[in-house]
């Protein structure tokens, strides 16, 4: 697997592996969008054709510029199980600690127990604190007959360089 920065090639990549993956799914706009306007603060995974097998999506947050904050994490089911979403994450994690970044926020449902080992293995690999808080209920989604579940926030840090990374 190749791990890059995504080009608004990728746009139209993402949006479809976002729906066979069971996301959230924003407009294919919206992804085109941030490949351009977010391409540094995200990744993207690449087969051996060239083909978009996984990414991550995130931002820097505009009120707490010492903060990133995860988007979505994505993985084609062929390439599931190959710790591919924690190798795209040291990916973000090592540009963002290099950028003098200090956390990494995600929310998670809370019946989302791969993500949550995830997060928590990332934070004991940099040897960062992972705290988890409640963020959304359902009462912040709109009721359109499928109630989405609650957002927990995880908040990662102080981060630094991965302690293999370290001189």
């Amino acid at each position: 697997m190749q791990l890059s920065h995504p080009s608004p090639e990728d746009g139209p990549h993402m949006w479809r592996l976002a729906g066979e993956t069971g996301m959230d799914v924003n407009s294919p706009y919206s992804y085109t969008l941030w490949c351009r306007d977010f391409a540094r603060s995200s990744v993207v995974a690449r087969d051996d054709d060239g083909r978009v097998a996984a990414y991550v999506t995130g931002f820097v947050r505009p009120d707490s510029p010492d903060t990133y904050f995860l988007w979505q994490v994505a993985v084609d089911s062929a390439y599931r199980g190959q710790r591919l979403a924690r190798r795209m994450l040291d990916f973000i994690g090592d540009a963002i600690a290099d950028q003098g970044l200090r956390y990494l926020e995600a929310t998670v449902t809370p019946d989302n127990t791969a993500s949550r080992a995830l997060f928590g293995s990332f934070a004991r690999d940099r040897g960062a604190e992972a705290v988890w808080s409640p963020l959304f209920g359902t009462e912040h989604f709109p009721q359109d007959g499928t109630p989405h579940e609650p957002e927990d926030l995880v908040r990662i840090g102080p981060l630094g360089a991965r302690p293999s990374q370290e001189a």
